[in-house]
């Protein structure tokens, strides 16, 4: 079994994207544009009728990286089993378009503009602004602030009656960082995955590590999160109203996930570009985490910190196994390329931040360790 190129893999998907865009607008003018580098779903611009829009298809359900590795089979193979998954509607776009109605409906906050869907691919209107990164970066006194206005924003939104009901219709569990983390390093391809990192060694024993740690449960009811809330999915508009969201992936899980991953991505890109202002943008970081912390009852404070720490390890790892094993042939974006280019320093990163989790169950403690450690990767050679 020879699994695909990627390029024949992307020709396939910039096929059906062509084909839902006439299906939806028949006699329109459909111009193909560029491909936005992705190690997940596949997302192309596109022109019709002389308006932009974004197209987004998930190819089997799966990541780009992991199909290019064979784990749907060879090409024909492929080709079929993602003709059925096009028309499922559980299908990973079905399901993301009915989540953008809910964040526009009862969630009431602002997201992409929908403007259709069909044949398995979604199709969004473009965001104009700068991200959560590049305000983070531009102004890096406002780290506290900025995070603190999108992690508060998403909260009470995703609070709101109706939310929760409409998100058990439809929930993304597949990017959750728990889930990803027992996906890809639980049972035996665990490691045998991870020797592919070059890493191998080192990652088996943070994984195992992070495994083994105790964890805090959420409540029995379960919070409703946004799942995949990066730093450039939130994007702040010209008007200058409120933070518009893009690839939500709402699921119950811990309240504490979206801050997780929030802090994960943003300590990747600090290590991969290494900014001037890094103290500045850390300090802001650590603040954020402490005052959070601090509205919380003095009873659940180290717990909620504990749970930090370890989703954001979970994550790290989860994503850096991603990005090394990416095919060169797969394009990354520069975020990607870069953390892969430091992978030898996020590696000992995680290596030291998960070294202590044996040795003490204080919250506090381990967030400290974590942001020593993020410091170091960022100050390394």
């Amino acid at each position: 079994m020879t699994p695909p190129a990627a390029a024949d893999l992307l020709a396939m998907a910039g096929e059906q994207v062509l084909m839902a865009a006439r299906s939806v607008w028949p006699g329109a003018e459909v111009v193909p544009g560029p491909v936005t580098p992705s190690v997940t779903s596949y997302v192309q611009r596109l022109t019709i009728d002389g308006r932009d829009l974004y197209a987004k298809v998930s190819v089997c359900g799966v990541s780009l990286v992991s199909l290019l590795r064979g784990a749907c089979g060879d090409l024909a193979t492929v080709r079929a089993r993602q003709a059925a998954y096009l028309v499922s509607p559980d299908s990973l776009m079905a399901r993301e378009a009915v989540q953008l109605r809910t964040l526009a409906g009862p969630a009431g906050l602002r997201t992409v503009a929908l403007a259709g869907y069909a044949r398995g691919v979604l199709f969004t209107e473009p965001v104009t602004g700068p991200t959560l990164t590049d305000l983070i970066a531009a102004e890096p006194g406002r780290t506290r602030e900025l995070l603190g206005l999108v992690v508060r924003d998403v909260a009470e939104g995703l609070a709101r009656e109706g939310v929760a009901e409409a998100v058990e219709s439809a929930p993304i569990r597949e990017r959750g960082i728990s889930g990803t983390f027992a996906r890809k390093f639980n049972g035996l391809s665990g490691p045998v995955y991870l020797r592919q990192t070059g890493h191998g060694e080192v990652l088996q024993t943070v994984a195992t590590r992070l495994r083994r740690t105790r964890r805090i449960p959420p409540t029995p009811a379960g919070t409703v999160v946004f799942g995949d809330l990066k730093p450039e999915h939130a994007t702040f508009p010209a008007d200058g109203g409120r933070p518009v969201y893009l690839d939500p992936g709402l699921m119950r899980g811990h309240e504490v996930a979206d801050t997780a991953k929030l802090i994960s991505r943003m300590a990747l890109g600090l290590v991969a570009c290494r900014p001037a202002a890094v103290g500045v943008i850390l300090s802001g970081l650590d603040s954020f985490v402490r005052a959070s912390a601090r509205r919380l009852p003095a009873d659940e404070r180290t717990g909620w910190m504990r749970e930090l720490v370890l989703l954001v390890l979970m994550d790290t790892l989860n994503i850096l196994t991603t990005y090394l094993t990416a095919p060169a042939d797969l394009p990354l974006s520069a975020h990607a390329a870069g953390v892969r280019d430091r992978a030898r320093h996020v590696t000992t990163l995680l290596d030291h931040a998960t070294a202590p989790l044996a040795a003490t169950e204080d919250g506090a403690t381990w967030w400290r360790l974590y942001l020593t450690r993020v410091r170091e990767a960022v100050a390394a050679p």
